[in-house]
């Protein structure tokens, strides 16, 4: 069976299908309009109780949150494909590390910059400046720290490509992508 991936037709959750490509495991796309309310759906609540995406079906397992999914996937095929994980306990824990550097530093603000300055636009609700001042405040900050890591090594975790990197992929898209708009 391929692995259903479920996310809007316009943003699928991106980092994990490129983990999903890295690993080299087939997958097929299930399209959610979240403009439509399709994830507040019965149905769709019945798979993800918090009605949002990222979401995969494997076989008859269902998991959501995206970081789980990666990290899922990173484990079950270790050996096939890009080692996503790092080779050695040390590698694993940078990580982990920069992993949650970015479910907590990295994503807020980046969030915040996508809702108010993209989604505003789309949705036709109002941005709120105030937010978008402070987002692309702390924002810098993370990216100062971001920029000396870097400096040090290729990659976030060191000189490989992990779910370090991954994580950051769907969000840093649309900023680099949208914000000189």
């Amino acid at each position: 069976m391929v692995v259903k991936v479920y996310g809007p037709p316009y943003g699928s959750p991106k980092h994990v299908l490129v983990c999903l490509v890295e690993k080299e495991v087939d997958f097929e796309t299930v399209p959610i309009d979240l403009l439509k309310g399709e994830h507040k759906h019965p149905d769709f609540l019945k798979l993800h109780p918090f009605g949002s995406v990222s979401l995969i079906q494997d076989e008859d397992y269902t998991l959501y949150e995206s970081r789980a999914i990666m990290r899922y996937y990173a484990e079950k095929y270790k050996s096939q494909g890009t080692n996503l994980l790092g080779k050695t306990t040390e590698e694993r824990g940078l990580v982990e590390q920069w992993l949650e550097v970015e479910a907590h530093n990295f994503h807020p603000p980046s969030y915040n910059m996508a809702l108010h300055i993209l989604f505003a636009l789309v949705l036709g609700f109002p941005s709120d400046p105030k937010i978008i001042q402070e987002s692309e405040e702390t924002l810098g900050k993370v990216l100062d720290i971001y920029e000396e890591q870097l400096s040090k090594s290729k990659y976030l975790a060191g000189d490989f490509f992990s779910l370090a990197d991954l994580s950051h992929l769907s969000l840093t898209q649309y900023l680099v992508a949208n914000m000189g708009k």
